[in-house]
Formats: structure tokens, C-alpha cells, sequence
């Protein structure tokens, strides 16, 4: 791809200048970007992120916002970008990577073909526009408004514009365009084109008006199927388009995007110890960790859907720094197209994408076991650290961590399907689970005062199909019964999440077949025998397995029921909280006389009521450690006509779209979030696609992983948690397509476009002259920087929304400067003037439990709010 010796020559001269080119660059949170200019790196303007010349490359450094300060380097391949500063961009970031001490991910992005990571930081849409350096294109010029330009606009997620000709014939019936003449823009909405396609071309618009334009720019929308009711706006297009004289064409089917992930995954071994290059396949997936040594490099293969390169510590700086080269060697030998993704990272930096194609990964500093989590310091001690219930809700993402919404402390009712109808249980019953029945567990507990819902739907191991699909039914029922505001869970028998253990206190038993049905004579063998995992009331439960030998483990507590005679018996390898669990659950397993059974010292009698002695598991058991995987998170929709699952990068709550079914994988859970507008094939689809989602995994995921549904407007904590800063308003403050438009109407009527028709600027003969200029882009320079600055508009005025005497709104008070609040308010007392309901929401915790909080913490909880 890269011509041998000019590159050796460029890296050459680079590397000479190496420092004072990357000097002042750190880690900050956000973007900073560069274009390649005469072979250098040049800073592009903030104003101008998102613009990207196709006849140029851009270098793209992010930071995350969170603790981890991880770092992200992307360098992007405009379509018409020259060889040499493909080049370029290449040897600039291998050398960024190794001034920034390695740990970044190097990703190669291709104009068209960018990762959803790299989308996902221009939440407003990427803009493609013609020209760039090497073709002596101006980028910018002193009359911003000075501009005429056709955007072509694509995606309703991940949103790209195109500059294209600006004529009819660029037009199609499918997609949505804006017309850009500088002090005015016309958004026109193709008859096919959907909500959402055009709610994002509006966005995408008034990010022009306000970045770019300081404000100054007036918007008009024309619907494609109804243009009679915007004569003015038409005569405007006409004028600068000219007539149409046909038919538009038709729409191009958008591009179907890869899948969310292949089971295709192969991993091969890049050395160049005998002076060539040889690649060796050395795994196929599932893959493990353990496969990767740090002596070498590696190439993960995504069936060809994208490459990793995996730098190993020990590995030489040749290897290391020709990494990204080989990946395109590598692309070139597997003859896979041009576009195929590229991420290059080291030894201890990988990207979360990176790990999930791995069976396992582990990590330290990582939660192990249940109840208790590890912190590492600067030194190589490991400090436990208890779990405190207490902070669940004062740390959203903490109770999502840890998958409990409360301290399980709420009511609950149980019920049991009998003959394909819901009977309830009784209470002297609860916690006895048969794996021949079904059950619905409703969970009520309170958040603000006001009532939140779970609904377990447990499903025994031998319970009959029908049993199954009347317990589905039912749920839907009970379901209907509160307004469709429960959490819906379904727990498949054996995988009862921490939750649910939790609401029984340590009394949790699970017989493996059998039922609970009155009057129905459950086999009663001559012994029984129970399995104890867990350390607390919080995370214990009670198992039955084969009453042989077999099933024992020198690791746990088991309880043997034998008709006269309970046996506790205690391995050598459990602990005391674990005995003493045993002994709870062996009070609630049977009245009859107990017998402690120490591993090694067990009586005769012992061994008979298990069929004799047999081998069984006595190695010491290392804690399980849970791997640490970042959350994804998928749109699921069928407004294109087809049902797509597509990935949305660095998401946020505003990414969960109202039309829309959405997947969250947490990798212990998943949850379906469904939009108030979502229709049923799309919950539906949804479902089966999250079953063949965990199944087709290159990890090896347990198909039984629960899938839990979520309904717009009742998130659990367990949910929220994962998205920062989550608001609880949203859903009543967020403007609606209809609205926006009605919004821009309101402030810009048509007799406020004003183009005089007449300007040569406008004017379809001078097209092709110097007075048309396109939209910031290009590299920052002193005489252009007044030029970016944008103007801030006035502030909108807010009512404020009181509940009570004294009390103010949320919308008053958060993330608005102390000008901008009412008279008399105290700035650094924000939360005081909350209703109880509104500080419960957005601080997640009571007052009084608030005021218990160090200051810190405090204040640390306020910041996320937005109330400091």
C-alpha cells in the first residue's frame, strides 16, 4: 500500500522531528484531531469536527471521560487521499502510539466503511466534503456564508453526509438532503424516508447552524410527498436547482451492515524470525487468553469482517512498529476488500471489542466471587473490599455492577402454574423451587415513594412445553394488571440471578424434579442430596444433584437427606460463611435430627446412603473470577423493511430510540429495552435475535444467560447504571421529529428565508466558480479562527416546574450556570430546592441518606447529576 523507500524516507525525516511534532500532546478527555498537510501534522479547529476533506487523511485521538483515561487513535482515509499521505498518517500514528507509551488502540478507517467507535464520537453525523490539500482546494474562507452546497444525508443512527452535486438528478425517493446556501438551509425529506432518517437530518442541520454558522442560519423542511404546502421553500429549491424535468430515481438499498458478530474467528502467529514475514494460523475460536504470549504478535481475523493485531511486551520494536502494516499486508493476502476495519493494540491495553472475542478474559483489579470485590493500588497488594447494599442506589452504576436494584428486602408473591392458570403459593412455601413446575415471582419494592415492579418468570428444567408458554402468557397477563410497568426477568433453572437469590434469604432450594402441586405424589427416593453455594442471606441457594458420591466437591456444603437423618457435610474447602449458610438452609430442608460430617471423617452409614464411596472433586478451587467486559449496546429495527441489529458506539441514553426495540448485553445479562413506538414484530424478532446472538457468539456464551425486558419510563437501577448521567425526565422533555420541525417553523417562517435569487452566488451558472465555497473542514490558522468562533445564542427561558412551596424543577437547576438560575438561588445548594421525589431520581438516595455521605462522595454525586 505503501511505496517501500519514499516511506522509509518519510519515516526517516519524521522520526527526526518526531518530538517537537507531538509536543503538547497528552491524554485529554474528548477529541483532537489532525489533517495531513504536506506531510505534517495539522490541528483542525473544534468548530470544523466532523468535516472531513475525501481527498485528505485525518489523524483522530480520543480520550475516554472516565477514570480508565484510555485512549483511542484512528486515522481516516479520505477516498481520494494521495498515496503519500496515507503514508504519512500511518508512520504519524505508530509514532504517536509509542510517544503516548503505547496504550492507545490504533484503528484504520476508510472513508464509507468507519467503525461505529469512530461514528459514535460525531453524535450529530459525519460530513463528507469534496476537495483537500492535495488537489489546492481552500478550506476555509473569511465569508462563512458564502457557501452553496447539496448534502446527501444517510442513517438514522450513525448519521453520514455527502457533498454532491447540487442538482435534481443528485435527488433520489428514499433519502433525505439539505440544501446549504450559507444564511439558510432547506431540509428535504424524500417521500420514503422515515421519522428517524429525518429527526437526524434536522439535528444534523442545526449542528451547522449553531457550530458553524454562530446561530445565524434559518431552516426550512419540505416534505418530498407533500411539496405544495411549501411553495415558498419550492420556489427557493427551483431556483437554485433549476426545474425538475422527471421522475427522481429511485432510492439505493442503504448497505447491510455487518453482523454484530461471527463465530468465524481465527487467530494467527506474526513472526519474522527467519527474515520473512510468515503467518501462521495457530487457533480457531472459542479462543482463550492464554493463547496470546507476549514474545509475539498476533492477528485476530473477525471472518473477515475486520482485523486485530495483538502486540505482545517482549515482542521486537520492528514487530511492533510494523503492526499496522502487516495488518494490511495481511488484508491484501486474504484478498478481503480495501475497507475491511483495522485496530492495532499492545500487551494490557486491548480494547473491550477486542476481549469479547475471547471465551474468557481476566484482569486485576476485577470482581471475584459474589459479595466482595477487589481494589489494587500502585503496589502489587490486593485490598478486599465488603459490598455494601447501602450504596446501591447512592452508585447507579454500581447497583448495575452488581445486578441488584435493591437490598431485596420489598414483598413478594409467588405463583405457580396449575393447568395452564396462575395459582398462588403458599407463603409457608417460598423459596422451594421444583424443576417440574413453573413459576411467576413478582417483586414490589419502592424508589421516590412510588411503586417499582419485577417479574420473575422461573422455569423449571423438566417442565412441559405448554407449562412454559402459559407461564409466558401469564406473565404478560400480570403484566397487563400494572399497567406494563414490572421489569419482565426470565431465569431458566440453575441460573437464578443475584436478585432473585437475594429476595429469599439464604432460604433458596431447588429440587430437580418434582413438583409442588397439591395432591400430586412427588418419587421420594431413599436420599437426597442438596449442594450449598453462596456466603450470605444474599447470594445462597441450595441445589439437589445425584445422591452418589460423585457429586460431592471438597470446595462446598452439602446436605444429605436420608429418611430418618439430615448430614451436613463440610468439604475442606469451604469456609465458615458457608457452613453456616448450610446450616440455615439445612433447618429449612428438613426438621429431623442434623449431623455435622467433617470431609474425611464420614461414618459408614454415610456412604451407603450415597451407593459407596466413589472419586469425586478435591482440587482446591481458585475463586471464579467474573471477566470484566464493557457493555454493548444494539439497535434493533425494521424501519428499513428488513430487521437489522446494529451496534451504537459510546452510547448514551439519548441513543434509546422511541421507535425502537434495543439490546443491552452487560454479559451477564441481557436486556431488552422497548420504545413506547416500537411495534410487535420488532419485540419479537428482537427476542429470537438475542437467543441466536448469545448462541453465535465467538466467546462461547451461555445460552441460558437471562434476557431481562425493560419498558421505556420504568428502568430498573440495574439498567440506568450502565448509561452515565441518566435522566429520569427524559422521556417527558425530549422533542419529538413533529416538534422540532414545528419548533424550527415557529422561528423560522418562510418569510424569513430570504435568498435573493438574483445573487450570483445562488445562481446555477456559478456552480463551478471561486464565489462558492464549502463549510469548514480544513487545518486551524490564525485568520480563519474568528472566523469559527461561535456565537452563543440566548439562553432559553425555563418556568420553574415547583411541586411544592420552595421547591423547583429539575429543568430549572441542572447543568445551568448560576446566572442562569432563579433569583435568590444558592448555586452550590442546587439539591436543596428539590422535591423528596426529584432528589430521589437524580441522586439515587433519600436526603438523610445523602447527608450520611462523606463529602466527596457528595459531591462527586452532584456532579453526575448535574447539579453542581
Amino acid at each position: 500500500m505503501f511505496p517501500h523507500a519514499s516511506g522509509q524516507e518519510n519515516q526517516r525525516r519524521m522520526t527526526e522531528k518526531v518530538l517537537d511534532e507531538f509536543k503538547g500532546i497528552c491524554y485529554k478527555p474528548g477529541l483532537q484531531i489532525w489533517t495531513i498537510n504536506n506531510m505534517k501534522m495539522v490541528p483542525v479547529p473544534e468548530v470544523a469536527f466532523g468535516n472531513f476533506f475525501e481527498g485528505d487523511c485525518y489523524i483522530v485521538l480520543h480520550g475516554s471521560c472516565d477514570t480508565s483515561q484510555s485512549m483511542n487513535i484512528h486515522y481516516w482515509i479520505g477516498t481520494h487521499s494521495s498515496q503519500d499521505e496515507q503514508g504519512a498518517a500511518a508512520i504519524y500514528v505508530t509514532q504517536l502510539d509509542e510517544y503516548l507509551g503505547g496504550s492507545p488502540v490504533q484503528h484504520r478507517e476508510v472513508q464509507g466503511y468507519e467503525s461505529p467507535k469512530f461514528k459514535g464520537y460525531f453524535k450529530s453525523g459525519l460530513i463528507y466534503k469534496k476537495g483537500g490539500v492535495a488537489s489546492g482546494f481552500k478550506h476555509v474562507d473569511t465569508n462563512v456564508y458564502n457557501i452553496l452546497r447539496l448534502l446527501h444525508v444517510k442513517g438514522s443512527k450513525n448519521v453520514t453526509a455527502r457533498e454532491v452535486e447540487v442538482s435534481w438528478k443528485s435527488f433520489n425517493t428514499g433519502d433525505v438532503f439539505l440544501l446549504d446556501m450559507g444564511k439558510a438551509i432547506v431540509q428535504w425529506n424524500s417521500p420514503q424516508s422515515n421519522r428517524k432518517e429525518k429527526l437526524k437530518a434536522c439535528m444534523l442541520a442545526q449542528d451547522i447552524r449553531d457550530r458553524e454558522r454562530g446561530g445565524r442560519v434559518q431552516i426550512g423542511v419540505v416534505e418530498g410527498d407533500c411539496e405544495e404546502a411549501t411553495p415558498e421553500l419550492m420556489k427557493v429549491m427551483n431556483s437554485v436547482l433549476g426545474q425538475r424535468t422527471g421522475p427522481l430515481r429511485e432510492a439505493v438499498p442503504d448497505d447491510i451492515p455487518d453482523q454484530y458478530q461471527t463465530a468465524n474467528i481465527k487467530l494467527y502467529q506474526v513472526s519474522d524470525a527467519s527474515g520473512q514475514l510468515v503467518v501462521q494460523e495457530v487457533a480457531s475460536s472459542p479462543l482463550t487468553q492464554s493463547l496470546l504470549h507476549s514474545e509475539d504478535c498476533y492477528i485476530v481475523d473477525v471472518g473477515g469482517v475486520s482485523v486485530s493485531v495483538w502486540k505482545g511486551k517482549r515482542a521486537t520494536n520492528e514487530e511492533r512498529r510494523a503492526a499496522l502494516e502487516r495488518a494490511v499486508g495481511f488484508i491484501k493476502a486474504k484478498n478481503y476488500p480495501p475497507t475491511t476495519p483495522v485496530e492495532v493494540m499492545s500487551d494490557g491495553a486491548e480494547s473491550a471489542m477486542f476481549k469479547q472475542l475471547f471465551k474468557s478474559w481476566n484482569e486485576p483489579g476485577q470482581t471475584r466471587g459474589l459479595g466482595s470485590t477487589y481494589t489494587r493500588g500502585r503496589i502489587a497488594k490486593v485490598d478486599r473490599v465488603k459490598f455494601d447494599v447501602m450504596e446501591l442506589h447512592a452508585e447507579p452504576k454500581l447497583a448495575a455492577q452488581q445486578r441488584m436494584v435493591d437490598d431485596a428486602s420489598g414483598e413478594v408473591q409467588i405463583w405457580r402454574i396449575e393447568n395452564l392458570e396462575l395459582q398462588e403459593v403458599p407463603r409457608s412455601t417460598y423459596g422451594q423451587f421444583y424443576g417440574g413446575d413453573c413459576y411467576l415471582v413478582l417483586y414490589t419494592y419502592q424508589k421516590a415513594t412510588k411503586p417499582q415492579y419485577i417479574l420473575y418468570m422461573w422455569l423449571g428444567r423438566h417442565a412441559t412445553q405448554d407449562e412454559i408458554t402459559a407461564c409466558a402468557y401469564q406473565a404478560v397477563n400480570v403484566d397487563n394488571r400494572y399497567n406494563g410497568a414490572p421489569v419482565q426477568v426470565r431465569v431458566t433453572m440453575g441460573k437464578e440471578p443475584r436478585h432473585f437469590l437475594a429476595i429469599f434469604k439464604g432460604r433458596l432450594i431447588i429440587y430437580e424434579g418434582g413438583t409442588g402441586k397439591p395432591g400430586v405424589v412427588s418419587p421420594d427416593s431413599a436420599a437426597r442430596l442438596f449442594q450449598v453455594r453462596g456466603t450470605n442471606e444474599a447470594n445462597t441457594k441450595a441445589t439437589e444433584v445425584p445422591a452418589r458420591a460423585s457429586s460431592l466437591n471438597s470446595n462446598d456444603v452439602f446436605l444429605l437427606k436420608t429418611g430418618d437423618l439430615t448430614y451436613m457435610w463440610y468439604g475442606k474447602g469451604c469456609s465458615g460463611d458457608e457452613r453456616e449458610m448450610g446450616k440455615t438452609v439445612a433447618d429449612v430442608l428438613s426438621k429431623q435430627e442434623k449431623q455435622i460430617v467433617m470431609e474425611g471423617q464420614e461414618p459408614p452409614h454415610f456412604w451407603v446412603a450415597l451407593g459407596g464411596k466413589a472419586p469425586y472433586a478435591n482440587d482446591k478451587r481458585l475463586e471464579k473470577e467474573t471477566a470484566l467486559h464493557s457493555p454493548r449496546l444494539f439497535e434493533c429495527s425494521n424501519q428499513t423493511g428488513q430487521f437489522r441489529m446494529t451496534e451504537v458506539a459510546h452510547f448514551t441514553q439519548d441513543d434509546l430510540d422511541e421507535d425502537d426495540v434495543m439490546l443491552l448485553d452487560t454479559w451477564e445479562e441481557l436486556f431488552l429495552w422497548i420504545g413506547n413506538s416500537a411495534n410487535q414484530y420488532e419485540i419479537q424478532e428482537t427476542y429470537s435475535s438475542a437467543a441466536e446472538y448469545l448462541k453465535t457468539h465467538p466467546a462461547g456464551r451461555d445460552a441460558d444467560t437471562p434476557i431481562i425486558t425493560v419498558k421505556q419510563g420504568v428502568e430498573p437501577p440495574t439498567f440506568t447504571g450502565w448509561f452515565d448521567a441518566w435522566d429520569p425526565h427524559k422521556w417527558s422533555g425530549g422533542l419529538s421529529y413533529e416538534e422540532m420541525k414545528n419548533k424550527l417553523g415557529d422561528s423560522a417562517s418562510v418569510s424569513q428565508i430570504t435568498v435573493n435569487l438574483n445573487d450570483a452566488a445562488l445562481s446555477r451558472k456559478s456552480l463551478g466558480g471561486d464565489a462558492i465555497n464549502t463549510a469548514p473542514g480544513g487545518p486551524f490558522n490564525n485568520s480563519s479562527a474568528q472566523n469559527y468562533k461561535s456565537q452563543s445564542a440566548l439562553a432559553p427561558s425555563y418556568s420553574p416546574s415547583c411541586t411544592r412551596p420552595g421547591t423547583l424543577g429539575p429543568e430549572v437547576l441542572r447543568s445551568r450556570p448560576p446566572s442562569e438560575l432563579p433569583l435568590g438561588a444558592d448555586p452550590d445548594k442546587r439539591e436543596e430546592y428539590l422535591s423528596d421525589a426529584d432528589f430521589e431520581s437524580l441522586l439515587g438516595c433519600s436526603r438523610k441518606d445523602f447527608q450520611r455521605l462523606p463529602k466527596w462522595r457528595q459531591s462527586d454525586l452532584k456532579k453526575k447529576a448535574g447539579l453542581f
